[in-house]
């Protein structure tokens, strides 16, 4: 077999490698960029510039100044110009895009990043998503909504979430068998009410638990879920969701 040959069969099977997975596309999620460079290094960007929807398994191993369980590994500055304002009870649609399906629990929390900690419960938590056994996708792992907190829960976003890069809305999807976790970040600021509105006293939103049937977009319960147990679990004592 010529060289030429077996370089083209080496490229073949590395692109087989880091073949598309999933992201969010919508709203604007954080990008890599000069700073992702300097604190992960130039392979780990331009590895997520050429495939945008690889795991960060796939950026291992990492320096330890990549927070590579935090947005994987992409910062707030290189992503200045892609900040979200939300308010308290807006609905916020995402679209994700899932080329290869591995299935496993997912779910979509705000997220504090200078402790990389979840600000209250999960908003919406996939107990079993992206399967690849099904015959296609449920609608509902492509195009889904959040409802972001009210109340007393809204008050401690806003407490946290107030500056630019200060928070994000993460969604977070780890394949089971294939041991491959995926995130996506987006960046925002949070009001816990217009000015001069009165205080919303509502009781606080449970995160909403979807099921990953044939049907798609079932509510099935809501609260804490195996999922999200699974997850804490998973991360005990690293800091990472």
């Amino acid at each position: 077999m010529g060289k030429s040959v077996l370089l083209a069969f080496a490229a073949l099977a590395a692109a087989s490698i880091v073949s598309a997975h999933g992201n969010i596309t919508s709203p604007p999620a954080r990008l890599p960029g000069a700073a992702m460079a300097k604190a992960c290094g130039q392979t780990g960007v331009t590895a997520v510039l050429q495939d945008g929807t690889i795991p960060l398994e796939n950026l291992l191993p990492a320096p330890a100044s990549c927070q590579l369980f935090l947005c994987r590994g992409a910062l707030f500055a290189d992503n200045t110009a892609r900040v979200q304002t939300f308010t308290a009870g807006q609905v916020v649609p995402f679209t994700a895009i899932i080329p290869i399906p591995h299935e496993g629990p997912a779910n979509v929390s705000i997220v504090n990043t200078a402790t990389n900690t979840i600000i209250g419960t999960p908003l919406l938590v996939f107990d079993s998503y992206a399967d690849e056994n099904l015959p296609a996708l449920p609608a509902n792992n492509t195009a889904f909504s959040v409802t972001l907190p009210t109340g007393a829960d809204a008050a401690a976003v806003a407490a946290n979430c107030a500056v630019a890069g200060a928070c994000v809305l993460q969604w977070f999807w780890f394949g089971t068998a294939a041991k491959q976790t995926y995130e996506s970040c987006v960046d925002f600021t949070f009001q816990a009410a217009a000015a001069g509105a009165a205080a919303n006293t509502a009781a606080p939103v449970p995160a909403v638990v979807q099921s990953n049937g044939a049907a798609g977009g079932v509510v099935q319960a809501f609260g804490v879920t195996p999922a999200k147990r699974w997850v804490d679990r998973r991360f005990a004592g690293r800091g990472r969701h």
